[in-house]
């Protein structure tokens, strides 16, 4: 397990130490409430683009859609410059070294920029090709080449904003990148305006604006971690070890995002293959998924700097007692969720479509969601805790496992579900109730146990 002077041999030996609830919740929502904030950021700033750029076109509109998910799916595969910084950080700090804890982080952040500059050179230069290969029409490939090439030089200020947030994750600290990620909202709807309209830029000054707003939000972040550092005599130049080191830690939680995106992308592809009506709804159901699963990970967020900082300081009771009071409210916020995606499916599906068949196929398929979001709930935990316990080579391996055992159900709704509600709804039973239970299976198997608990500064 571990070599750390007072360190159990056996974490399940000892008993858990009796925590007051209500202290417990009080820390939980004060990081999860703020992280929340912060994760729909992203969501913001395209809804936001969306809303201008329409008002220019079809064609404009439609090469935003196409670039803005390449440039989010990016963002998403490096997700794991924010997991790996928190549990490092979180680590660290618990062990007592708010220095080493604070280096960890910085290193994370360099290794970010890094990332972002090869990111954004490769949109830059392969924006034509990428965008054709996608299959847009000829009338919307310039457009779409145009929000690449302009917003791509954001990438490296959205990479740290990343490791920033995950930094000050790790310090137990979520309201300084709410804050940071309500200004650069706002501050992205006013370049947006004056860069579309005021210098009739189209959709280039759309992808001005953002990067423009993303880079600002990066420097504001890691002013405030630099500011720390410096209070600390935290050295604020690279260390080649802490970058490979971080890039290390940071490359099975990558693996894993990837089997997550495939399985996703397996959804979609099958949806697709269902027809219409099936791809329409599927989309109404998948954007309330998406916002579920924003409230569900903002808990996981609070899990995984709680469990870093309890095992780093050797506290094998209190990283019990957030784990459980932590899966607790997730279940329990999911099961809330769930219901009112089964009872109010029928109202909300209107919404969106005026097509009574998606109508149906929404709603229905909505409930079947709602049905599986308890499981979710706790699927989103548990990988907080196994992330911030800085478990990432188990999760990749059970990323890859489940991922397998997903795809010979999505392909069995692909070969024998019908189009409309009852195919769609196969569909959500297939991702959000097997792929999900296949998920808690493996991750309950290994939180059960106690290889993942290793205690003090390092893992």
């Amino acid at each position: 397990m571990d070599d750390t002077p007072g360190a159990p041999d056996n974490p399940e030996e000892v008993p858990e130490a009796p925590r007051p609830r209500r202290s417990l919740d009080r820390q939980i929502l004060t990081l999860a409430i703020p992280a929340l904030g912060a994760l729909v950021a992203e969501p913001v700033f395209i809804l936001i683009d969306s809303v201008m750029v329409g008002h220019l076109g079809t064609a404009e509109l439609a090469g935003l859609s196409l670039s803005s998910t390449l440039l989010t799916t990016a963002v998403g595969i490096f997700v794991f410059l924010a997991y790996a910084t928190t549990a490092a950080t979180a680590r660290l700090v618990g062990a007592g070294d708010r220095a080493a804890g604070v280096s960890a982080g910085i290193d994370g952040m360099w290794l970010a920029l890094l990332l972002g500059l090869l990111t954004t050179a490769v949109a830059i230069v392969g924006a034509p090709w990428v965008v054709t290969a996608m299959g847009a029409p000829e009338s919307v490939v310039p457009h779409a080449v145009d929000y690449l090439r302009y917003s791509a030089p954001g990438m490296p200020g959205m990479l740290l904003v990343l490791a920033a947030t995950g930094t000050l994750r790790g310090l137990l600290d979520t309201r300084t990148p709410f804050v940071v990620a309500v200004a650069g909202a706002l501050s992205n709807i006013a370049l947006n305006a004056f860069f579309i309209y005021g210098l009739d830029m189209g959709v280039a000054g759309s992808g001005l604006g953002t990067a423009l707003a993303q880079t600002g939000m990066g420097v504001a972040l890691i002013l405030v971690v630099l500011r720390g550092a410096r209070g600390i005599g935290v050295d604020l130049r690279p260390h080649l070890g802490g970058i490979v080191a971080a890039a290390r830690a940071g490359t099975p939680l990558m693996v894993r995002t990837l089997t997550l995106r495939g399985a996703i992308l397996a959804t979609v592809a099958v949806a697709t293959s269902l027809g219409a009506v099936s791809l329409a709804a599927h989309q109404v159901v998948n954007v309330m998924w998406g916002l579920a699963a924003f409230a569900l990970d903002a808990l996981a967020i609070a899990a995984q700097a709680m469990i870093g900082n309890g095992l780093g300081a050797g506290d094998v009771g209190r990283v019990r007692a957030v784990m459980r009071r932590c899966l607790q409210w997730g279940t329990g916020a999911g099961a809330v969720i769930g219901l009112l995606f089964a009872a109010g499916g029928w109202f909300l599906a209107p919404l969106f479509t005026a097509d009574p068949d998606v109508r149906v196929a929404a709603a229905v398929a909505l409930a079947v969601s709602g049905a599986c979001l308890p499981i979710a709930g706790w699927v989103y935990v548990l990988d907080g805790v196994l992330i911030g316990a800085g478990d990432g080579r188990y999760l990749a391996w059970a990323g890859l496992v489940t991922l397998v055992v997903y795809l010979p159900l999505a392909w069995a709704v692909h070969a024998w579900a019908p189009d409309g509600a009852a195919g769609l709804a196969w569909l959500w039973a297939a991702f959000g109730g097997a792929f999900m239970l296949s998920r808690a299976v493996t991750t309950g198997l290994r939180a059960r146990g106690t290889h993942w608990m290793v205690l003090g500064a390092g893992r």
